[in-house]
């Protein structure tokens, strides 16, 4: 299973990139069909691309309900494997 996760971009250059920090993982991402996000701003990610921007409160939900998932579970969906 795949999963679109919250990210804040840390770093972004000037190619349509930036650098998301997902768990304790930096992941360079695609801003192609985000163009609009800028440093800090919330994006969930899936498949290595920004698909839109969220605002803080949707990320941090996102994050417990995500948290809140047994272990194997939640790194089985991080890791885009099966559950």
């Amino acid at each position: 299973m795949c999963l679109a996760v919250p990210a804040r971009i840390e770093k972004k250059n000037d190619q349509d990139e930036a650098w998301v920090l997902i768990g304790h993982a930096r992941v360079r991402v695609n801003l192609a069909l985000t163009p609009e996000a800028d440093l800090g701003d919330w994006v969930l990610v899936h498949a290595g691309f920004a698909i839109q921007q969220l605002d803080e409160d949707e990320a941090r939900e996102t994050w417990e309900m995500i948290d809140s998932l047994p272990e194997h579970e939640r790194n089985a969906l991080l890791a885009g494997g099966p559950t």
